[in-house]
């Protein structure tokens, strides 16, 4: 199991996490707790509602992970998610082939079609067009990764002989993001691993409805991806990455307890990636709760991984 954690430089509320100061010693913690990723999310303009009842800020995911690139060393970058349809997808695909190639190759591109239909609105994209944008935008990262000339026709664009450069060697890895059965469809055909999410009281009721129930129906979804794949002829190594359906709420053993018993039964059905969201009400105190993570989480899944 490998862990992506969030780093909340989003977090407006407090003002001590946006500085170069902050960024530094968030990303020195995260390296030495052995934290394999940092995560941060993509929010332009969130629906105002939303945001101040149970949503949260974000400061431009290619931006803000270039700046933690500068401050680490082995940590990787990771966008959980992007929403694709936001953007024109060559300019998508100039951001993450710029963070990719600066930071040596560390980029985790998680991306997905999105659901806030206010946000949606005020960028001036269609919200029912999300799933196709979503799947144009795929395939056109891919194109404009490779190298020479693309040529693509899209809902928006017109590539009639354009060549972006550079083609980052190796691309960017790209995590889908999305529970639905056509997020699992997408994963398998465009993706290097699937980042779905269980559904909470606190989300939207849409994302309630899309999201993942529990573990079974986790694992069986997981096993669906693996046989589409198997028929489209892929054998890569693919990962699978999901917020656990429990939080670490305390900085005790008995909590690192609990939390190891979800991990493993996460780890069965094919998750290799935990995702987490580590309570950040200060500075100090999400510092505190990073080395706890990697002393009583991090280091003890890995010591029971090398018994088994």
């Amino acid at each position: 199991m490998k862990f992506s954690l969030h780093i909340p430089l989003g977090d407006t509320t407090t003002g001590q996490f946006q500085s170069i100061e902050a960024i530094a010693q968030m990303t020195q913690a995260l390296e030495k707790a052995k934290v394999d990723a940092c995560c941060v999310t993509d929010h332009p303009a969130p629906d105002a509602q939303w945001l101040h009842a149970n949503g949260h800020d974000a400061l431009d995911p290619f931006t803000a992970l270039a700046f933690v690139a500068m401050a680490s060393t082995t940590l990787r970058l990771h966008t959980s998610v992007v929403v694709l349809p936001y953007r024109n997808p060559f300019v998508t695909a100039k951001a993450a082939t710029t963070l990719q190639v600066l930071s040596g190759g560390r980029l985790i591109l998680g991306v997905g079609a999105g659901y806030q239909k206010g946000e949606f609105d005020a960028l001036g994209i269609n919200f029912h067009k999300r799933g196709a944008l979503t799947d144009e935008a795929l395939e056109v990262l891919r194109l404009a990764w490779g190298g020479g000339v693309v040529i693509k026709q899209g809902s928006n664009f017109n590539a009639v002989g354009n060549e972006p450069r550079p083609a980052p060697n190796p691309p960017p890895t790209v995590w889908i993001g999305g529970s639905s059965d056509k997020a699992v469809e997408r994963a398998a055909l465009w993706g290097d691993g699937w980042s779905p999410f269980f559904s909470r009281p606190t989300q939207t009721t849409a994302n309630q409805v899309a999201g993942i129930q529990n573990v079974a129906q986790l694992g069986e979804k997981i096993k669906v991806l693996h046989e589409l794949r198997a028929k489209l002829g892929k054998t890569e190594p693919f990962d699978v990455a999901i917020d656990p359906n429990r939080r670490p709420k305390a900085n005790t053993r008995e909590e690192a307890d609990r939390f190891l018993e979800v991990l493993g039964e996460l780890a069965a059905v094919g998750v290799s990636w935990a995702m987490v969201d580590l309570l950040h009400p200060s500075r100090a105190a999400w510092l505190e709760s990073v080395q706890w993570f990697g002393e009583e989480v991090i280091a003890r899944a890995r010591a029971r991984a090398k018994w088994s």
